[in-house]
C-alpha cells in the first residue's frame, strides 16, 4: 500500500459537486493499494500514520502526531498511486488492487483509525473526487508499506 499524508490547516473533497468529507486541521491521507497487499501492510499504515510526529510542540519542533493534538483524517482513495510509469509515457495501473480489494482495505484502514478515538472523514469510493487542501508548513510524507522494516 502506498500512502501520500498531507498536513493540512483543512481540506474537503467534493463529488459532483457536493461536499462529501471534510477536516479541520489534521491529515490528508491519500490511499492506494496494490494487488499483492494484505493485512500486513494495512496495519503497518494503521499503527504509523495517527502517530507520525509531524505536528509541531510548543518549541516549534515537529514532536507531536494527529492523535495527540485531536486532528482528523481525511481518507481519499487513490489507485493512481499504483501506477507504474517505468514503461511509456502512459501509466501502466495493472499492479492496483481490483476495486472489491481495495475497498475492502480503505474501510478497513478507516474503521480502525475511528475505533482508535479518531475523527475519520473519507471521499467516496471510485468516484471522481476534488479534493480542497489547505496544506500546513506544507508537510508531506510519502509511506509505502513494503518498505517497512521487517522484524
Amino acid at each position: 500500500m502506498k500512502a501520500v499524508i498531507q498536513r493540512v490547516k483543512e481540506a474537503r473533497v467534493r463529488v459532483e459537486r457536493e461536499v462529501v468529507g471534510e477536516i479541520g486541521r489534521g491529515l490528508l491521507v491519500f490511499l492506494g493499494v496494490h494487488r499483492e497487499d494484505g493485512e500486513k501492510d494495512a496495519q503497518f499504515l494503521i499503527n504509523k500514520i495517527p502517530y507520525l510526529r509531524i505536528f509541531e510542540d510548543e518549541e516549534g519542533k515537529m514532536n507531536r502526531s494527529v492523535h495527540e493534538i485531536g486532528g482528523e483524517i481525511l481518507l481519499v482513495s487513490q489507485f493512481t498511486l499504483c501506477g507504474d510509469c517505468r514503461r511509456g509515457l502512459r501509466p501502466s495501473f495493472d499492479q492496483a488492487a481490483s476495486p472489491p480489494e481495495a475497498q475492502k482495505w480503505y474501510d478497513e484502514i478507516g474503521k480502525r483509525w475511528e475505533e482508535e478515538g479518531i475523527k475519520v472523514e473519507r471521499g467516496i469510493f471510485g468516484a471522481f473526487m476534488e479534493v480542497e487542501i489547505h496544506n500546513e508548513g506544507p508537510v508531506t510524507i510519502i509511506l509505502d508499506s513494503k518498505e517497512r522494516r521487517n522484524k
